[in-house]
Protein backbone atom coordinates (compact mmCIF):
# COMPACT_ATOMS: atom_id res chain seq x y z
CA UNK A 1 0.00 0.00 0.00
CA UNK A 2 1.34 3.47 -1.23
CA UNK A 3 1.34 6.11 1.53
CA UNK A 4 0.34 9.55 1.02
CA UNK A 5 2.91 11.67 2.18
CA UNK A 6 2.30 15.21 2.91
CA UNK A 7 3.60 17.77 0.72
CA UNK A 8 5.76 20.91 2.69
CA UNK A 9 5.35 22.87 0.31
CA UNK A 10 1.94 23.98 1.28
CA UNK A 11 3.26 25.75 4.69
CA UNK A 12 0.10 27.52 5.19
CA UNK A 13 -1.57 24.26 6.14
CA UNK A 14 1.04 22.68 8.39
CA UNK A 15 1.72 26.22 9.80
CA UNK A 16 -1.95 26.09 10.41
CA UNK A 17 -1.62 22.72 12.43
CA UNK A 18 1.42 23.27 14.24
CA UNK A 19 0.13 26.70 15.65
CA UNK A 20 -3.02 25.50 16.76
CA UNK A 21 -1.30 22.95 18.78
CA UNK A 22 -0.18 25.06 21.28
CA UNK A 23 -3.71 25.97 21.84
CA UNK A 24 -5.01 22.47 22.23
CA UNK A 25 -1.92 21.36 24.24
CA UNK A 26 -2.10 24.32 26.35
CA UNK A 27 -6.11 24.06 27.59
CA UNK A 28 -5.12 21.93 30.78
CA UNK A 29 -7.73 23.97 33.13
CA UNK A 30 -10.91 22.42 30.91
CA UNK A 31 -13.25 19.30 32.32
CA UNK A 32 -12.15 17.58 29.47
CA UNK A 33 -8.65 17.35 29.91
CA UNK A 34 -9.09 17.09 33.84
CA UNK A 35 -11.28 14.02 32.74
CA UNK A 36 -8.12 12.76 29.90
CA UNK A 37 -5.83 12.88 32.31
CA UNK A 38 -7.76 11.41 35.25
CA UNK A 39 -8.35 8.30 32.63
CA UNK A 40 -5.09 8.40 31.44
CA UNK A 41 -3.54 7.96 35.04
CA UNK A 42 -6.03 4.98 36.12
CA UNK A 43 -5.98 3.06 32.75
CA UNK A 44 -1.76 3.56 33.37
CA UNK A 45 -2.58 1.87 36.86
CA UNK A 46 -4.45 -0.69 35.62
CA UNK A 47 -2.86 -2.34 32.86
CA UNK A 48 0.62 -1.99 34.92
CA UNK A 49 -0.53 -4.95 36.86
CA UNK A 50 -0.59 -6.57 33.91
CA UNK A 51 3.42 -7.71 32.91
CA UNK A 52 6.58 -7.98 33.91
CA UNK A 53 7.82 -5.30 31.59
CA UNK A 54 6.52 -1.78 30.77
CA UNK A 55 6.75 0.62 28.18
CA UNK A 56 6.36 3.69 29.38
CA UNK A 57 5.02 6.86 26.35
CA UNK A 58 5.73 10.38 28.31
CA UNK A 59 4.85 12.79 26.40
CA UNK A 60 2.02 16.03 25.82
CA UNK A 61 -1.80 15.81 24.25
CA UNK A 62 -0.06 13.87 21.65
CA UNK A 63 0.65 11.18 23.55
CA UNK A 64 -2.78 11.51 25.84
CA UNK A 65 -4.69 10.85 23.01
CA UNK A 66 -6.53 14.19 23.18
CA UNK A 67 -9.99 14.51 22.01
CA UNK A 68 -10.09 10.49 22.05
CA UNK A 69 -10.48 7.64 24.25
CA UNK A 70 -7.01 6.77 25.44
CA UNK A 71 -7.91 3.28 23.93
CA UNK A 72 -8.06 5.26 20.59
CA UNK A 73 -4.74 6.94 21.17
CA UNK A 74 -1.30 5.84 19.34
CA UNK A 75 0.19 4.11 23.21
CA UNK A 76 -3.23 1.73 22.93
CA UNK A 77 -2.48 0.83 19.54
CA UNK A 78 1.04 -0.30 20.09
CA UNK A 79 -0.08 -2.34 23.26
CA UNK A 80 -2.37 -3.81 20.79
CA UNK A 81 0.43 -4.66 18.01
CA UNK A 82 2.16 -6.27 21.34
CA UNK A 83 -0.50 -8.34 22.24
CA UNK A 84 -1.05 -9.88 18.77
CA UNK A 85 3.00 -11.17 19.10
CA UNK A 86 2.08 -12.36 22.25
CA UNK A 87 4.92 -10.69 23.57
CA UNK A 88 5.24 -10.17 27.47
CA UNK A 89 4.79 -5.99 27.82
CA UNK A 90 2.45 -3.55 28.92
CA UNK A 91 2.14 -0.04 27.64
CA UNK A 92 2.25 2.77 30.03
CA UNK A 93 0.56 6.47 28.63
CA UNK A 94 1.55 9.09 30.65
CA UNK A 95 0.86 11.66 28.26
CA UNK A 96 -0.40 15.26 29.46
CA UNK A 97 -1.70 17.85 27.31
CA UNK A 98 0.30 21.25 28.07
CA UNK A 99 3.32 19.61 28.54
CA UNK A 100 6.39 21.15 27.55
CA UNK A 101 10.34 20.14 28.31
CA UNK A 102 10.71 22.10 31.08
CA UNK A 103 7.35 20.71 32.97
CA UNK A 104 8.34 17.22 31.90
CA UNK A 105 11.73 17.58 32.88
CA UNK A 106 10.54 18.10 36.81
CA UNK A 107 7.36 15.47 36.33
CA UNK A 108 9.25 12.37 34.73
CA UNK A 109 10.86 10.91 37.96
CA UNK A 110 7.08 10.66 39.16
CA UNK A 111 6.26 8.66 36.63
CA UNK A 112 9.41 5.82 36.82
CA UNK A 113 9.03 3.16 37.86
CA UNK A 114 11.84 0.05 37.92
CA UNK A 115 10.41 -2.58 35.34
CA UNK A 116 10.18 0.14 32.97
CA UNK A 117 12.03 -1.60 29.79
CA UNK A 118 11.56 1.18 26.99
CA UNK A 119 10.65 4.63 27.72
CA UNK A 120 9.77 7.12 24.45
CA UNK A 121 9.83 10.91 25.16
CA UNK A 122 7.38 12.69 22.81
CA UNK A 123 8.37 16.42 24.01
CA UNK A 124 9.31 19.87 22.30
CA UNK A 125 6.69 20.54 20.58
CA UNK A 126 5.22 23.06 22.51
CA UNK A 127 8.56 24.44 23.02
CA UNK A 128 9.17 25.33 19.29
CA UNK A 129 5.50 27.18 19.32
CA UNK A 130 6.48 29.17 22.01
CA UNK A 131 10.26 30.07 20.87
CA UNK A 132 11.36 29.04 24.31
CA UNK A 133 15.32 29.12 23.84
CA UNK A 134 16.63 26.59 22.34
CA UNK A 135 19.45 25.50 24.26
CA UNK A 136 17.03 25.80 26.69
CA UNK A 137 14.63 22.95 25.11
CA UNK A 138 18.25 20.99 24.13
CA UNK A 139 19.12 21.22 27.61
CA UNK A 140 15.69 19.56 29.37
CA UNK A 141 15.52 17.22 26.86
CA UNK A 142 19.04 16.22 27.90
CA UNK A 143 18.22 16.42 31.44
CA UNK A 144 15.27 14.07 31.07
CA UNK A 145 17.55 11.48 28.73
CA UNK A 146 20.27 11.37 32.08
CA UNK A 147 17.88 10.78 34.71
CA UNK A 148 16.78 7.85 32.76
CA UNK A 149 20.00 6.94 32.41
CA UNK A 150 20.78 7.14 35.74
CA UNK A 151 17.60 6.08 37.44
CA UNK A 152 17.14 3.30 34.74
CA UNK A 153 20.35 2.65 33.36
CA UNK A 154 19.06 -1.23 31.55
CA UNK A 155 16.39 1.12 30.40
CA UNK A 156 16.03 1.95 26.54
CA UNK A 157 15.05 4.80 25.09
CA UNK A 158 13.56 6.60 22.06
CA UNK A 159 13.10 9.94 21.34
CA UNK A 160 10.27 11.44 18.84
CA UNK A 161 11.88 14.07 17.07
CA UNK A 162 8.82 16.81 16.23
CA UNK A 163 9.10 19.77 13.42
CA UNK A 164 8.07 22.99 13.44
CA UNK A 165 6.68 25.99 11.00
CA UNK A 166 8.89 28.38 9.92
CA UNK A 167 6.92 31.48 12.04
CA UNK A 168 10.16 32.18 14.12
CA UNK A 169 12.44 32.26 11.05
CA UNK A 170 14.71 29.68 8.98
CA UNK A 171 17.57 29.48 11.49
CA UNK A 172 15.42 28.86 14.07
CA UNK A 173 13.01 25.90 12.90
CA UNK A 174 16.09 24.03 11.14
CA UNK A 175 18.28 24.10 14.45
CA UNK A 176 14.91 22.87 16.57
CA UNK A 177 14.51 20.10 14.45
CA UNK A 178 17.83 19.18 14.47
CA UNK A 179 17.89 18.48 18.40
CA UNK A 180 15.98 15.58 18.32
CA UNK A 181 18.84 13.82 15.84
CA UNK A 182 21.75 15.08 17.61
CA UNK A 183 20.55 13.95 21.11
CA UNK A 184 19.58 10.76 19.70
CA UNK A 185 23.00 10.40 18.13
CA UNK A 186 25.26 11.59 20.94
CA UNK A 187 23.35 10.00 23.78
CA UNK A 188 23.13 6.72 21.85
CA UNK A 189 19.16 6.19 21.29
CA UNK A 190 16.76 5.46 18.89
CA UNK A 191 14.98 8.12 16.90
CA UNK A 192 11.27 8.55 16.08
CA UNK A 193 11.93 11.38 12.80
CA UNK A 194 8.57 12.60 12.96
CA UNK A 195 6.12 11.09 14.82
CA UNK A 196 3.42 12.73 12.36
CA UNK A 197 4.64 12.32 9.46
CA UNK A 198 1.77 11.38 6.75
CA UNK A 199 0.01 12.86 9.59
CA UNK A 200 0.22 16.71 10.25
CA UNK A 201 -1.13 18.84 8.07
CA UNK A 202 -3.92 16.54 7.04
CA UNK A 203 -7.33 17.49 7.39
CA UNK A 204 -9.16 14.07 6.92
CA UNK A 205 -6.47 12.50 9.84
CA UNK A 206 -7.39 15.15 11.85
CA UNK A 207 -10.06 16.46 14.07
CA UNK A 208 -12.01 19.24 14.03
CA UNK A 209 -9.28 21.17 15.68
CA UNK A 210 -6.99 20.74 12.89
CA UNK A 211 -4.36 19.86 15.67
CA UNK A 212 -4.63 16.16 17.31
CA UNK A 213 -5.16 13.44 15.00
CA UNK A 214 -8.21 11.37 14.55
CA UNK A 215 -8.73 7.47 15.26
CA UNK A 216 -7.29 6.83 11.21
CA UNK A 217 -4.36 9.26 12.29
CA UNK A 218 -3.65 7.60 15.76
CA UNK A 219 -3.63 4.54 13.65
CA UNK A 220 -0.67 6.01 11.09
CA UNK A 221 1.33 7.56 14.45
CA UNK A 222 1.49 4.58 15.33
CA UNK A 223 3.16 2.96 12.99
CA UNK A 224 5.83 5.88 12.83
CA UNK A 225 6.30 4.66 16.32
CA UNK A 226 6.54 0.42 15.46
CA UNK A 227 8.92 1.03 12.91
CA UNK A 228 11.34 2.38 15.62
CA UNK A 229 9.64 -0.10 18.72
CA UNK A 230 9.53 -3.26 17.35
CA UNK A 231 13.25 -4.18 16.63
CA UNK A 232 13.47 -3.31 20.11
CA UNK A 233 11.36 -6.21 21.63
Amino acid sequence: MTKKTPSFTLPLMFCYFLTLLLLGCGEKNTKKDTEETSTTEETAVTEAKGSNKKILFFGDSLTAGYGLEVSEAFPALIQQKIDSLELEYTVINAGLSGETTASGKNRLEWVLEDDIDIIIIELGANDGLRGVPLTETESNLQAMIDTVQSKLPEAKIILAGMKIPPNMGPEYTSKFESIFAELAASENVKLIPFLLENVAGMPELNQGDGIHPTIEGQKLVANNVWEVLKPML
